[in-house]
């Protein structure tokens, strides 16, 4: 019995019999495609959109490269004391640098970009950096990472944070620490261009947590506790005082030896007995 084909089913078949080649992208990846076969030359085709698909002929080759925001963790693996090897999963450690004052910091955090993906500017990645560091695979572009991401972060934040005073990135100033991440990033962008990366990244922000010195870090939390002991004897200080005013009072009225018997009579450690003009001072039940 004769069966009538789909236009899908005929597609399939169209494709088997060239042996055409499929390529999709995922939703956050983009495509580039080259004419690669033994008759032609490796020439740029076409590009590809996250979650297009695009055939190809049997030869012809497709790369595939992130599309929309990325990160950059670099951050210390909590377990390791000395804080230099990398959080799991982290792209690299803490990054060290110097503010004005002079003071060293341990900055760990998260760099956002994107990779820019209009398709000339993506051919033009792709062959010059793209191809050379095999950014395509996942080695290839944590390799990329290091280089492009990495090394103009490092100078970034050693150029933006001799502008800042430690303590306004660390404790006290919200502001500051806002204006110093969005300097690390002009910094940055600056860098990138110098090193010719200029246009293939884009859209840099940063989130920054700065660490002093395990020593400064130890010295600030014990002049913190000082401030809060200080705090806690003034509250006393101020509790006793209110307590001697009535006493203060009554040395006023009845004078000091006056006041002492009239307080402890008071609370019942001596007892006064009046009997037949007599006046008698008997001892108190303990309290």
């Amino acid at each position: 019995m004769n069966r009538k084909l789909t236009p899908a089913a005929l597609l399939a078949v169209a494709l088997a019999a060239t042996a055409c080649s499929i390529t999709t992208p995922e939703p956050d990846q983009v495509g580039i495609v080259y004419d690669a076969g033994p008759l032609s030359d490796t020439s740029f085709q076409n590009c590809i959109n996250p979650g297009k698909q695009d055939i190809s002929g049997p030869n012809d080759q497709a790369y595939l490269y992130p599309a929309g925001q990325r990160t950059f963790e670099f951050a210390a693996d909590p377990a390791d004391p000395a804080g230099l090897k990398p959080k799991k999963n982290a792209e690299a450690g803490p990054i060290g640098t110097v503010t004005k004052d002079p003071l060293d910091l341990s900055v760990s955090g998260v760099a956002t970009f994107s990779l820019a993906t209009d398709c000339k500017t993506l051919q033009k990645f792709h062959e010059q950096i793209g191809l050379k560091y095999r950014a395509f695979e996942d080695a290839g572009w944590d390799k990329l990472l290091g280089v492009y991401i990495a090394q103009p972060l490092d100078r970034a934040m050693d150029a933006a944070s001799k502008e800042f005073a430690w303590r306004d990135l660390v404790y006290a100033n919200p502001q500051a620490k806002q204006d110093w991440e969005a300097k690390v990033a002009q910094y940055m962008s600056q860098f990138l261009t110098e090193q010719g990366g200029a246009g293939f990244f884009t859209n840099f922000s940063l989130s920054l947590m700065p660490q002093p010195p395990a020593g400064v870090r130890k010295a600030m939390a014990e002049a913190q506790q000082a401030v809060e002991e200080n705090k806690a004897q003034v509250a006393k200080n101020a509790t006793a005082k209110t307590a001697m005013e009535p006493l203060r009072e009554l040395v006023e009225i009845l004078g000091a030896e006056g006041a002492v018997l009239y307080k402890a009579i008071q609370d019942g450690r001596i007892q006064v007995i009046v009997s037949d003009g007599q006046v008698n001072v008997t001892p108190g039940k303990a309290q």
